[in-house]
């Protein structure tokens, strides 16, 4: 990096040179077109150049199809698509794959974050490598905050992953990180691999508080059994292979 690229990363800033911004979408045809006209409306804000990528994961409704309209009439929109349904980790490798601006940023398709609360990461953006949201209130309650709580605390336990919300759905980085972090989850595990892998490889990491908001559109499938019993099934996987690689 040059010494004004330097001079830049030293100091707060409120704007950012460029950001990918994306989101998985599956069966979201409801809220594709409300996902990409809210960052539409953020994203010119708080960066000189911007992308919006959305990642259709093999969707059976018309979520690919409304994708594709939207990055016809608008330039800065990008549909990526998979041909069969991979998993929330294959969706957001792919779009990790895909950004191609300084700062990746992610969120579910799902429309509960505002994405307008992305400028609240940006004063931290100098002095961390990564900035993650945590929720403030988790909009579900009950079980799912329960199950939430629990899956939180045996990460933290056997990672040592300096958050308190490892799978809330709204992180920032800057893209070098994936020079070196490379995720190989498939399912509901990749937020933990994630944030395990980048701070073992020594890259920074700082929470922020952001709010939550009910579903509108579509029905969630992060309760469903078999995604939870995967993401166990991952969980002890990742953590034999962690434990026994080198540095």
């Amino acid at each position: 990096m040059d010494s004004v690229g330097r001079e830049w990363y030293s100091r707060p800033v409120d704007r950012l040179p460029s950001i990918s911004a994306f989101f998985p979408a599956y069966n979201e045809e409801k809220n594709v077109g409300d996902m990409v006209e809210r960052l539409s409306a953020v994203l010119p804000r708080l960066a000189d150049d911007y992308e919006i990528i959305v990642v259709n994961d093999g969707s059976a409704d018309r979520t690919g199809a409304v994708g594709d309209e939207l990055a016809a009439a608008d330039p800065h929109v990008r549909v990526v698509h998979h041909q069969v349904n991979r998993g929330y980790g294959g969706a957001l490798k792919s779009g990790f794959e895909a950004s191609r601006k300084a700062y990746v940023f992610f969120t579910d398709g799902d429309g509960q974050f505002d994405v307008a609360e992305i400028k609240d990461l940006l004063p931290f953006v100098p002095e961390y490598d990564v900035v993650v949201g945590y929720r403030l209130t988790r909009a579900e309650g009950g079980l799912r905050s329960l199950n939430a709580t629990c899956w939180n605390w045996l990460v933290r336990r056997l990672f040592r992953i300096p958050v308190r919300d490892v799978d809330c759905a709204f992180k920032l980085f800057k893209r070098e990180v994936f020079e070196r972090v490379r995720p190989e989850a498939e399912g509901a595990m990749i937020s933990t691999e994630l944030l395990a892998r980048t701070a073992r490889a020594g890259f920074t990491i700082h929470e922020v508080g952001v709010h939550h908001h009910l579903r509108q559109h579509g029905a969630p499938t992060g309760a469903n059994p078999l995604v939870i019993a995967r993401a166990f099934y991952e969980l002890f996987k990742l953590y034999r292979k962690i434990t026994t690689e080198r540095g």
